[in-house]
């Protein structure tokens, strides 16, 4: 389909508006047709009133009902995925592989849902039955199970056009739950977010689902998401982007007279600790598959291994030899937007004055052709200093990574303590490692969502197990994920029902158990009804 440049409101487009942006080409500046038109303050109500009323029937629908819903959404897109790799190629520079993984993923992710959903255990359901003879009291009939919130909106994020945009992730995950959903597309790539979000609204019609269900629309500034976080009908809000800009949706959605849930995922740095043992026995190939991970997508993953803390000695020469090599043959790299590649230029210059860190190995030098491109740069410094200057562990987006120098085991350990919450954390080690640094780990327990062991973090598997997510500012509530099954419970709410009759409580909290789910009855697992 090509791109009309105006927004889906249900199944109506937006009118002509006084507000109009356009998409880029990353490598040539050039502006890409159509012109966007921003979505009016009435379009962004009518959204939000239609999705309210969309949630009364959607809520309802069956599990079975809702994951063919799912796995409709990701046929439409499969059927269109040449165009749709051409014009994300075109809006953000990633290459075509790239984006041709990206768009399994998505669909794999809906699918993923669509059979969590047809199993149907995830609602929780809890059912502790009667007993009108226990003393002093009664006990009454209680039964419990998670159901959805109400609308929910959902902001694109820049890197990732499609696994976490239109169809991604919290879209799905509000979708499973029996949520409206209204997405906020991302300026960068709007010409991709209206190919899937057409693939979206057509699974909407062929199901017969009322047209509020779903809902894109287009805004360049912040007067639309503003809107939106603070319309009275929606219920919650994900994200996926900047601190700054998450923090400030995070800030009107609290302040609202009614406030709701806002989940975004933050800034990160992912720290990587690189253990003696490990570096004696394959330093080089560490910095291999570390330069490998920190320019991956031109370093614009939110899982960027960006703080690496070694030891000093000679065990470290093949590492930093390796590395520093790497870096200074790296080529120019290609960034997604020009807001990107100026504040990525702009934290260069910054760290190049700081005392006290150093620039030990840059790659190619922008050239005048590519106007958002961008030179690996390999910075080091020392764990007092890092320690005495808690900004240089904030997020550097863009093909760079900074060295830690650290020379005893209190030193890595009061490193860790004093971190922030991040996405992951990484350590590279030994078994005899680990028992010498067993007390890491349990720092790290309570610094990040994800501890991995001898990889690296660029590479998020989307599965029932992934916790991608951490403390602030990582992500805005710690307890959540934005991948994987569990991110269906960031849009639902437990809600419980006492003494309801039979006939009146949902499928999934009958006696006889008509879905043949799992359950805790009487606090134990059960599958059968009674």
């Amino acid at each position: 389909m090509a791109a009309t440049g105006r927004s889906f409101i249900g199944f109506r487009e937006g009118a002509n508006g006084n507000t109009t942006f356009r998409a880029y080409n990353p490598t040539t500046g050039e502006a890409l047709d159509p012109e966007f038109q921003a979505a009016t303050p009435e379009e962004v109500d009518l959204a939000a009133r239609l999705a309210a009323e969309a949630f009364v029937s959607f809520r309802e629908l069956s599990g079975a009902a809702k994951a063919e819903f799912l796995n409709s959404i990701a046929r439409n897109i499969e059927a269109v995925v040449e165009p749709l790799v051409e014009r994300a190629h075109l809006e953000t520079a990633l290459s075509k592989p790239r984006l041709q993984a990206e768009t399994a993923r998505t669909c794999n992710q809906l699918r993923l849902f669509a059979e969590v959903l047809q199993e149907g255990s995830w609602v929780n359901a809890r059912i502790d039955r009667a007993d009108p003879n226990r003393k002093p009291l009664p006990k009454p009939d209680i039964r419990s199970m998670w159901r959805p919130l109400g609308p929910v909106v959902v902001f694109s994020a820049s890197n990732f056009p499609l696994a976490f945009s239109v169809a991604g992730g919290d879209t799905a995950s509000a979708f499973a739950a029996g949520n409206p959903v209204i997405v906020k597309a991302h300026s960068a790539h709007p010409g991709t977010s209206q190919i899937v979000g057409e693939a979206v609204r057509a699974a909407v019609r062929a199901r017969g689902l009322h047209e509020g269900v779903f809902s894109l629309i287009f805004g360049a500034g912040t007067s639309v998401g503003t809107q939106l976080v603070q319309h009275p009908l929606i219920k919650a809000g994900g994200f996926t982007g900047s601190t700054g800009a998450g923090r400030s949706l995070m800030n009107l959605a609290a302040a609202r007279p009614e406030p709701i849930p806002f989940y975004g995922e933050l800034g990160s740095t992912n720290p990587v600790f690189l253990l003696p043992g490990a570096m004696q026995a394959r330093g080089a190939k560490i910095a291999e598959d570390l330069y490998g991970s920190f320019t991956l997508g031109a370093g614009q993953f939110c899982t960027k291994p960006g703080l690496i803390f070694f030891s000093e000695g000679k065990t470290s020469e093949p590492f930093l030899g390796e590395l520093k090599s790497k870096v200074a043959q790296a080529p120019e790299f290609a960034l997604l937007t020009k807001g990107i590649s100026g504040d990525y230029d702009k934290e260069a210059r910054n760290r190049k004055q700081r005392r006290g860190l150093n620039v030990i190995a840059e790659g190619a030098q922008r050239s005048a052709t590519n106007p958002y491109s961008a030179s690996a740069a390999l910075y080091e410094t020392e764990v007092s200093s890092f320690l005495a200057e808690p900004e240089l562990s904030g997020e550097h987006f863009g093909p760079s990574t900074l060295l830690i120098r650290y020379t005893s085991k209190q030193q890595i350990l009061e490193a860790a303590r004093n971190l922030e919450g991040h996405l992951t954390a990484t350590i590279h080690g030994t078994e005899e490692d680990l028992r010498e640094f067993s007390e890491l780990i349990s720092i790290l327990e309570n610094k990040v969502g994800r501890i991995l062991f001898n990889g690296f973090p660029t590479g998020v598997e989307v599965c029932h197990a992934m916790v991608h997510g951490g403390p602030y500012p990582a992500s805005t509530d710690g307890r959540t994920t934005s991948v994987g099954t569990q991110a269906i419970y960031r849009f639902a709410r437990p809600v419980c029902y006492q003494n309801l009759p039979d006939s009146a409580l949902p499928a999934e909290l009958k006696n006889a158990n008509p879905l043949g789910i799992w359950r805790l009855v009487d606090g134990k697992m059960a599958q059968e009804g009674r």
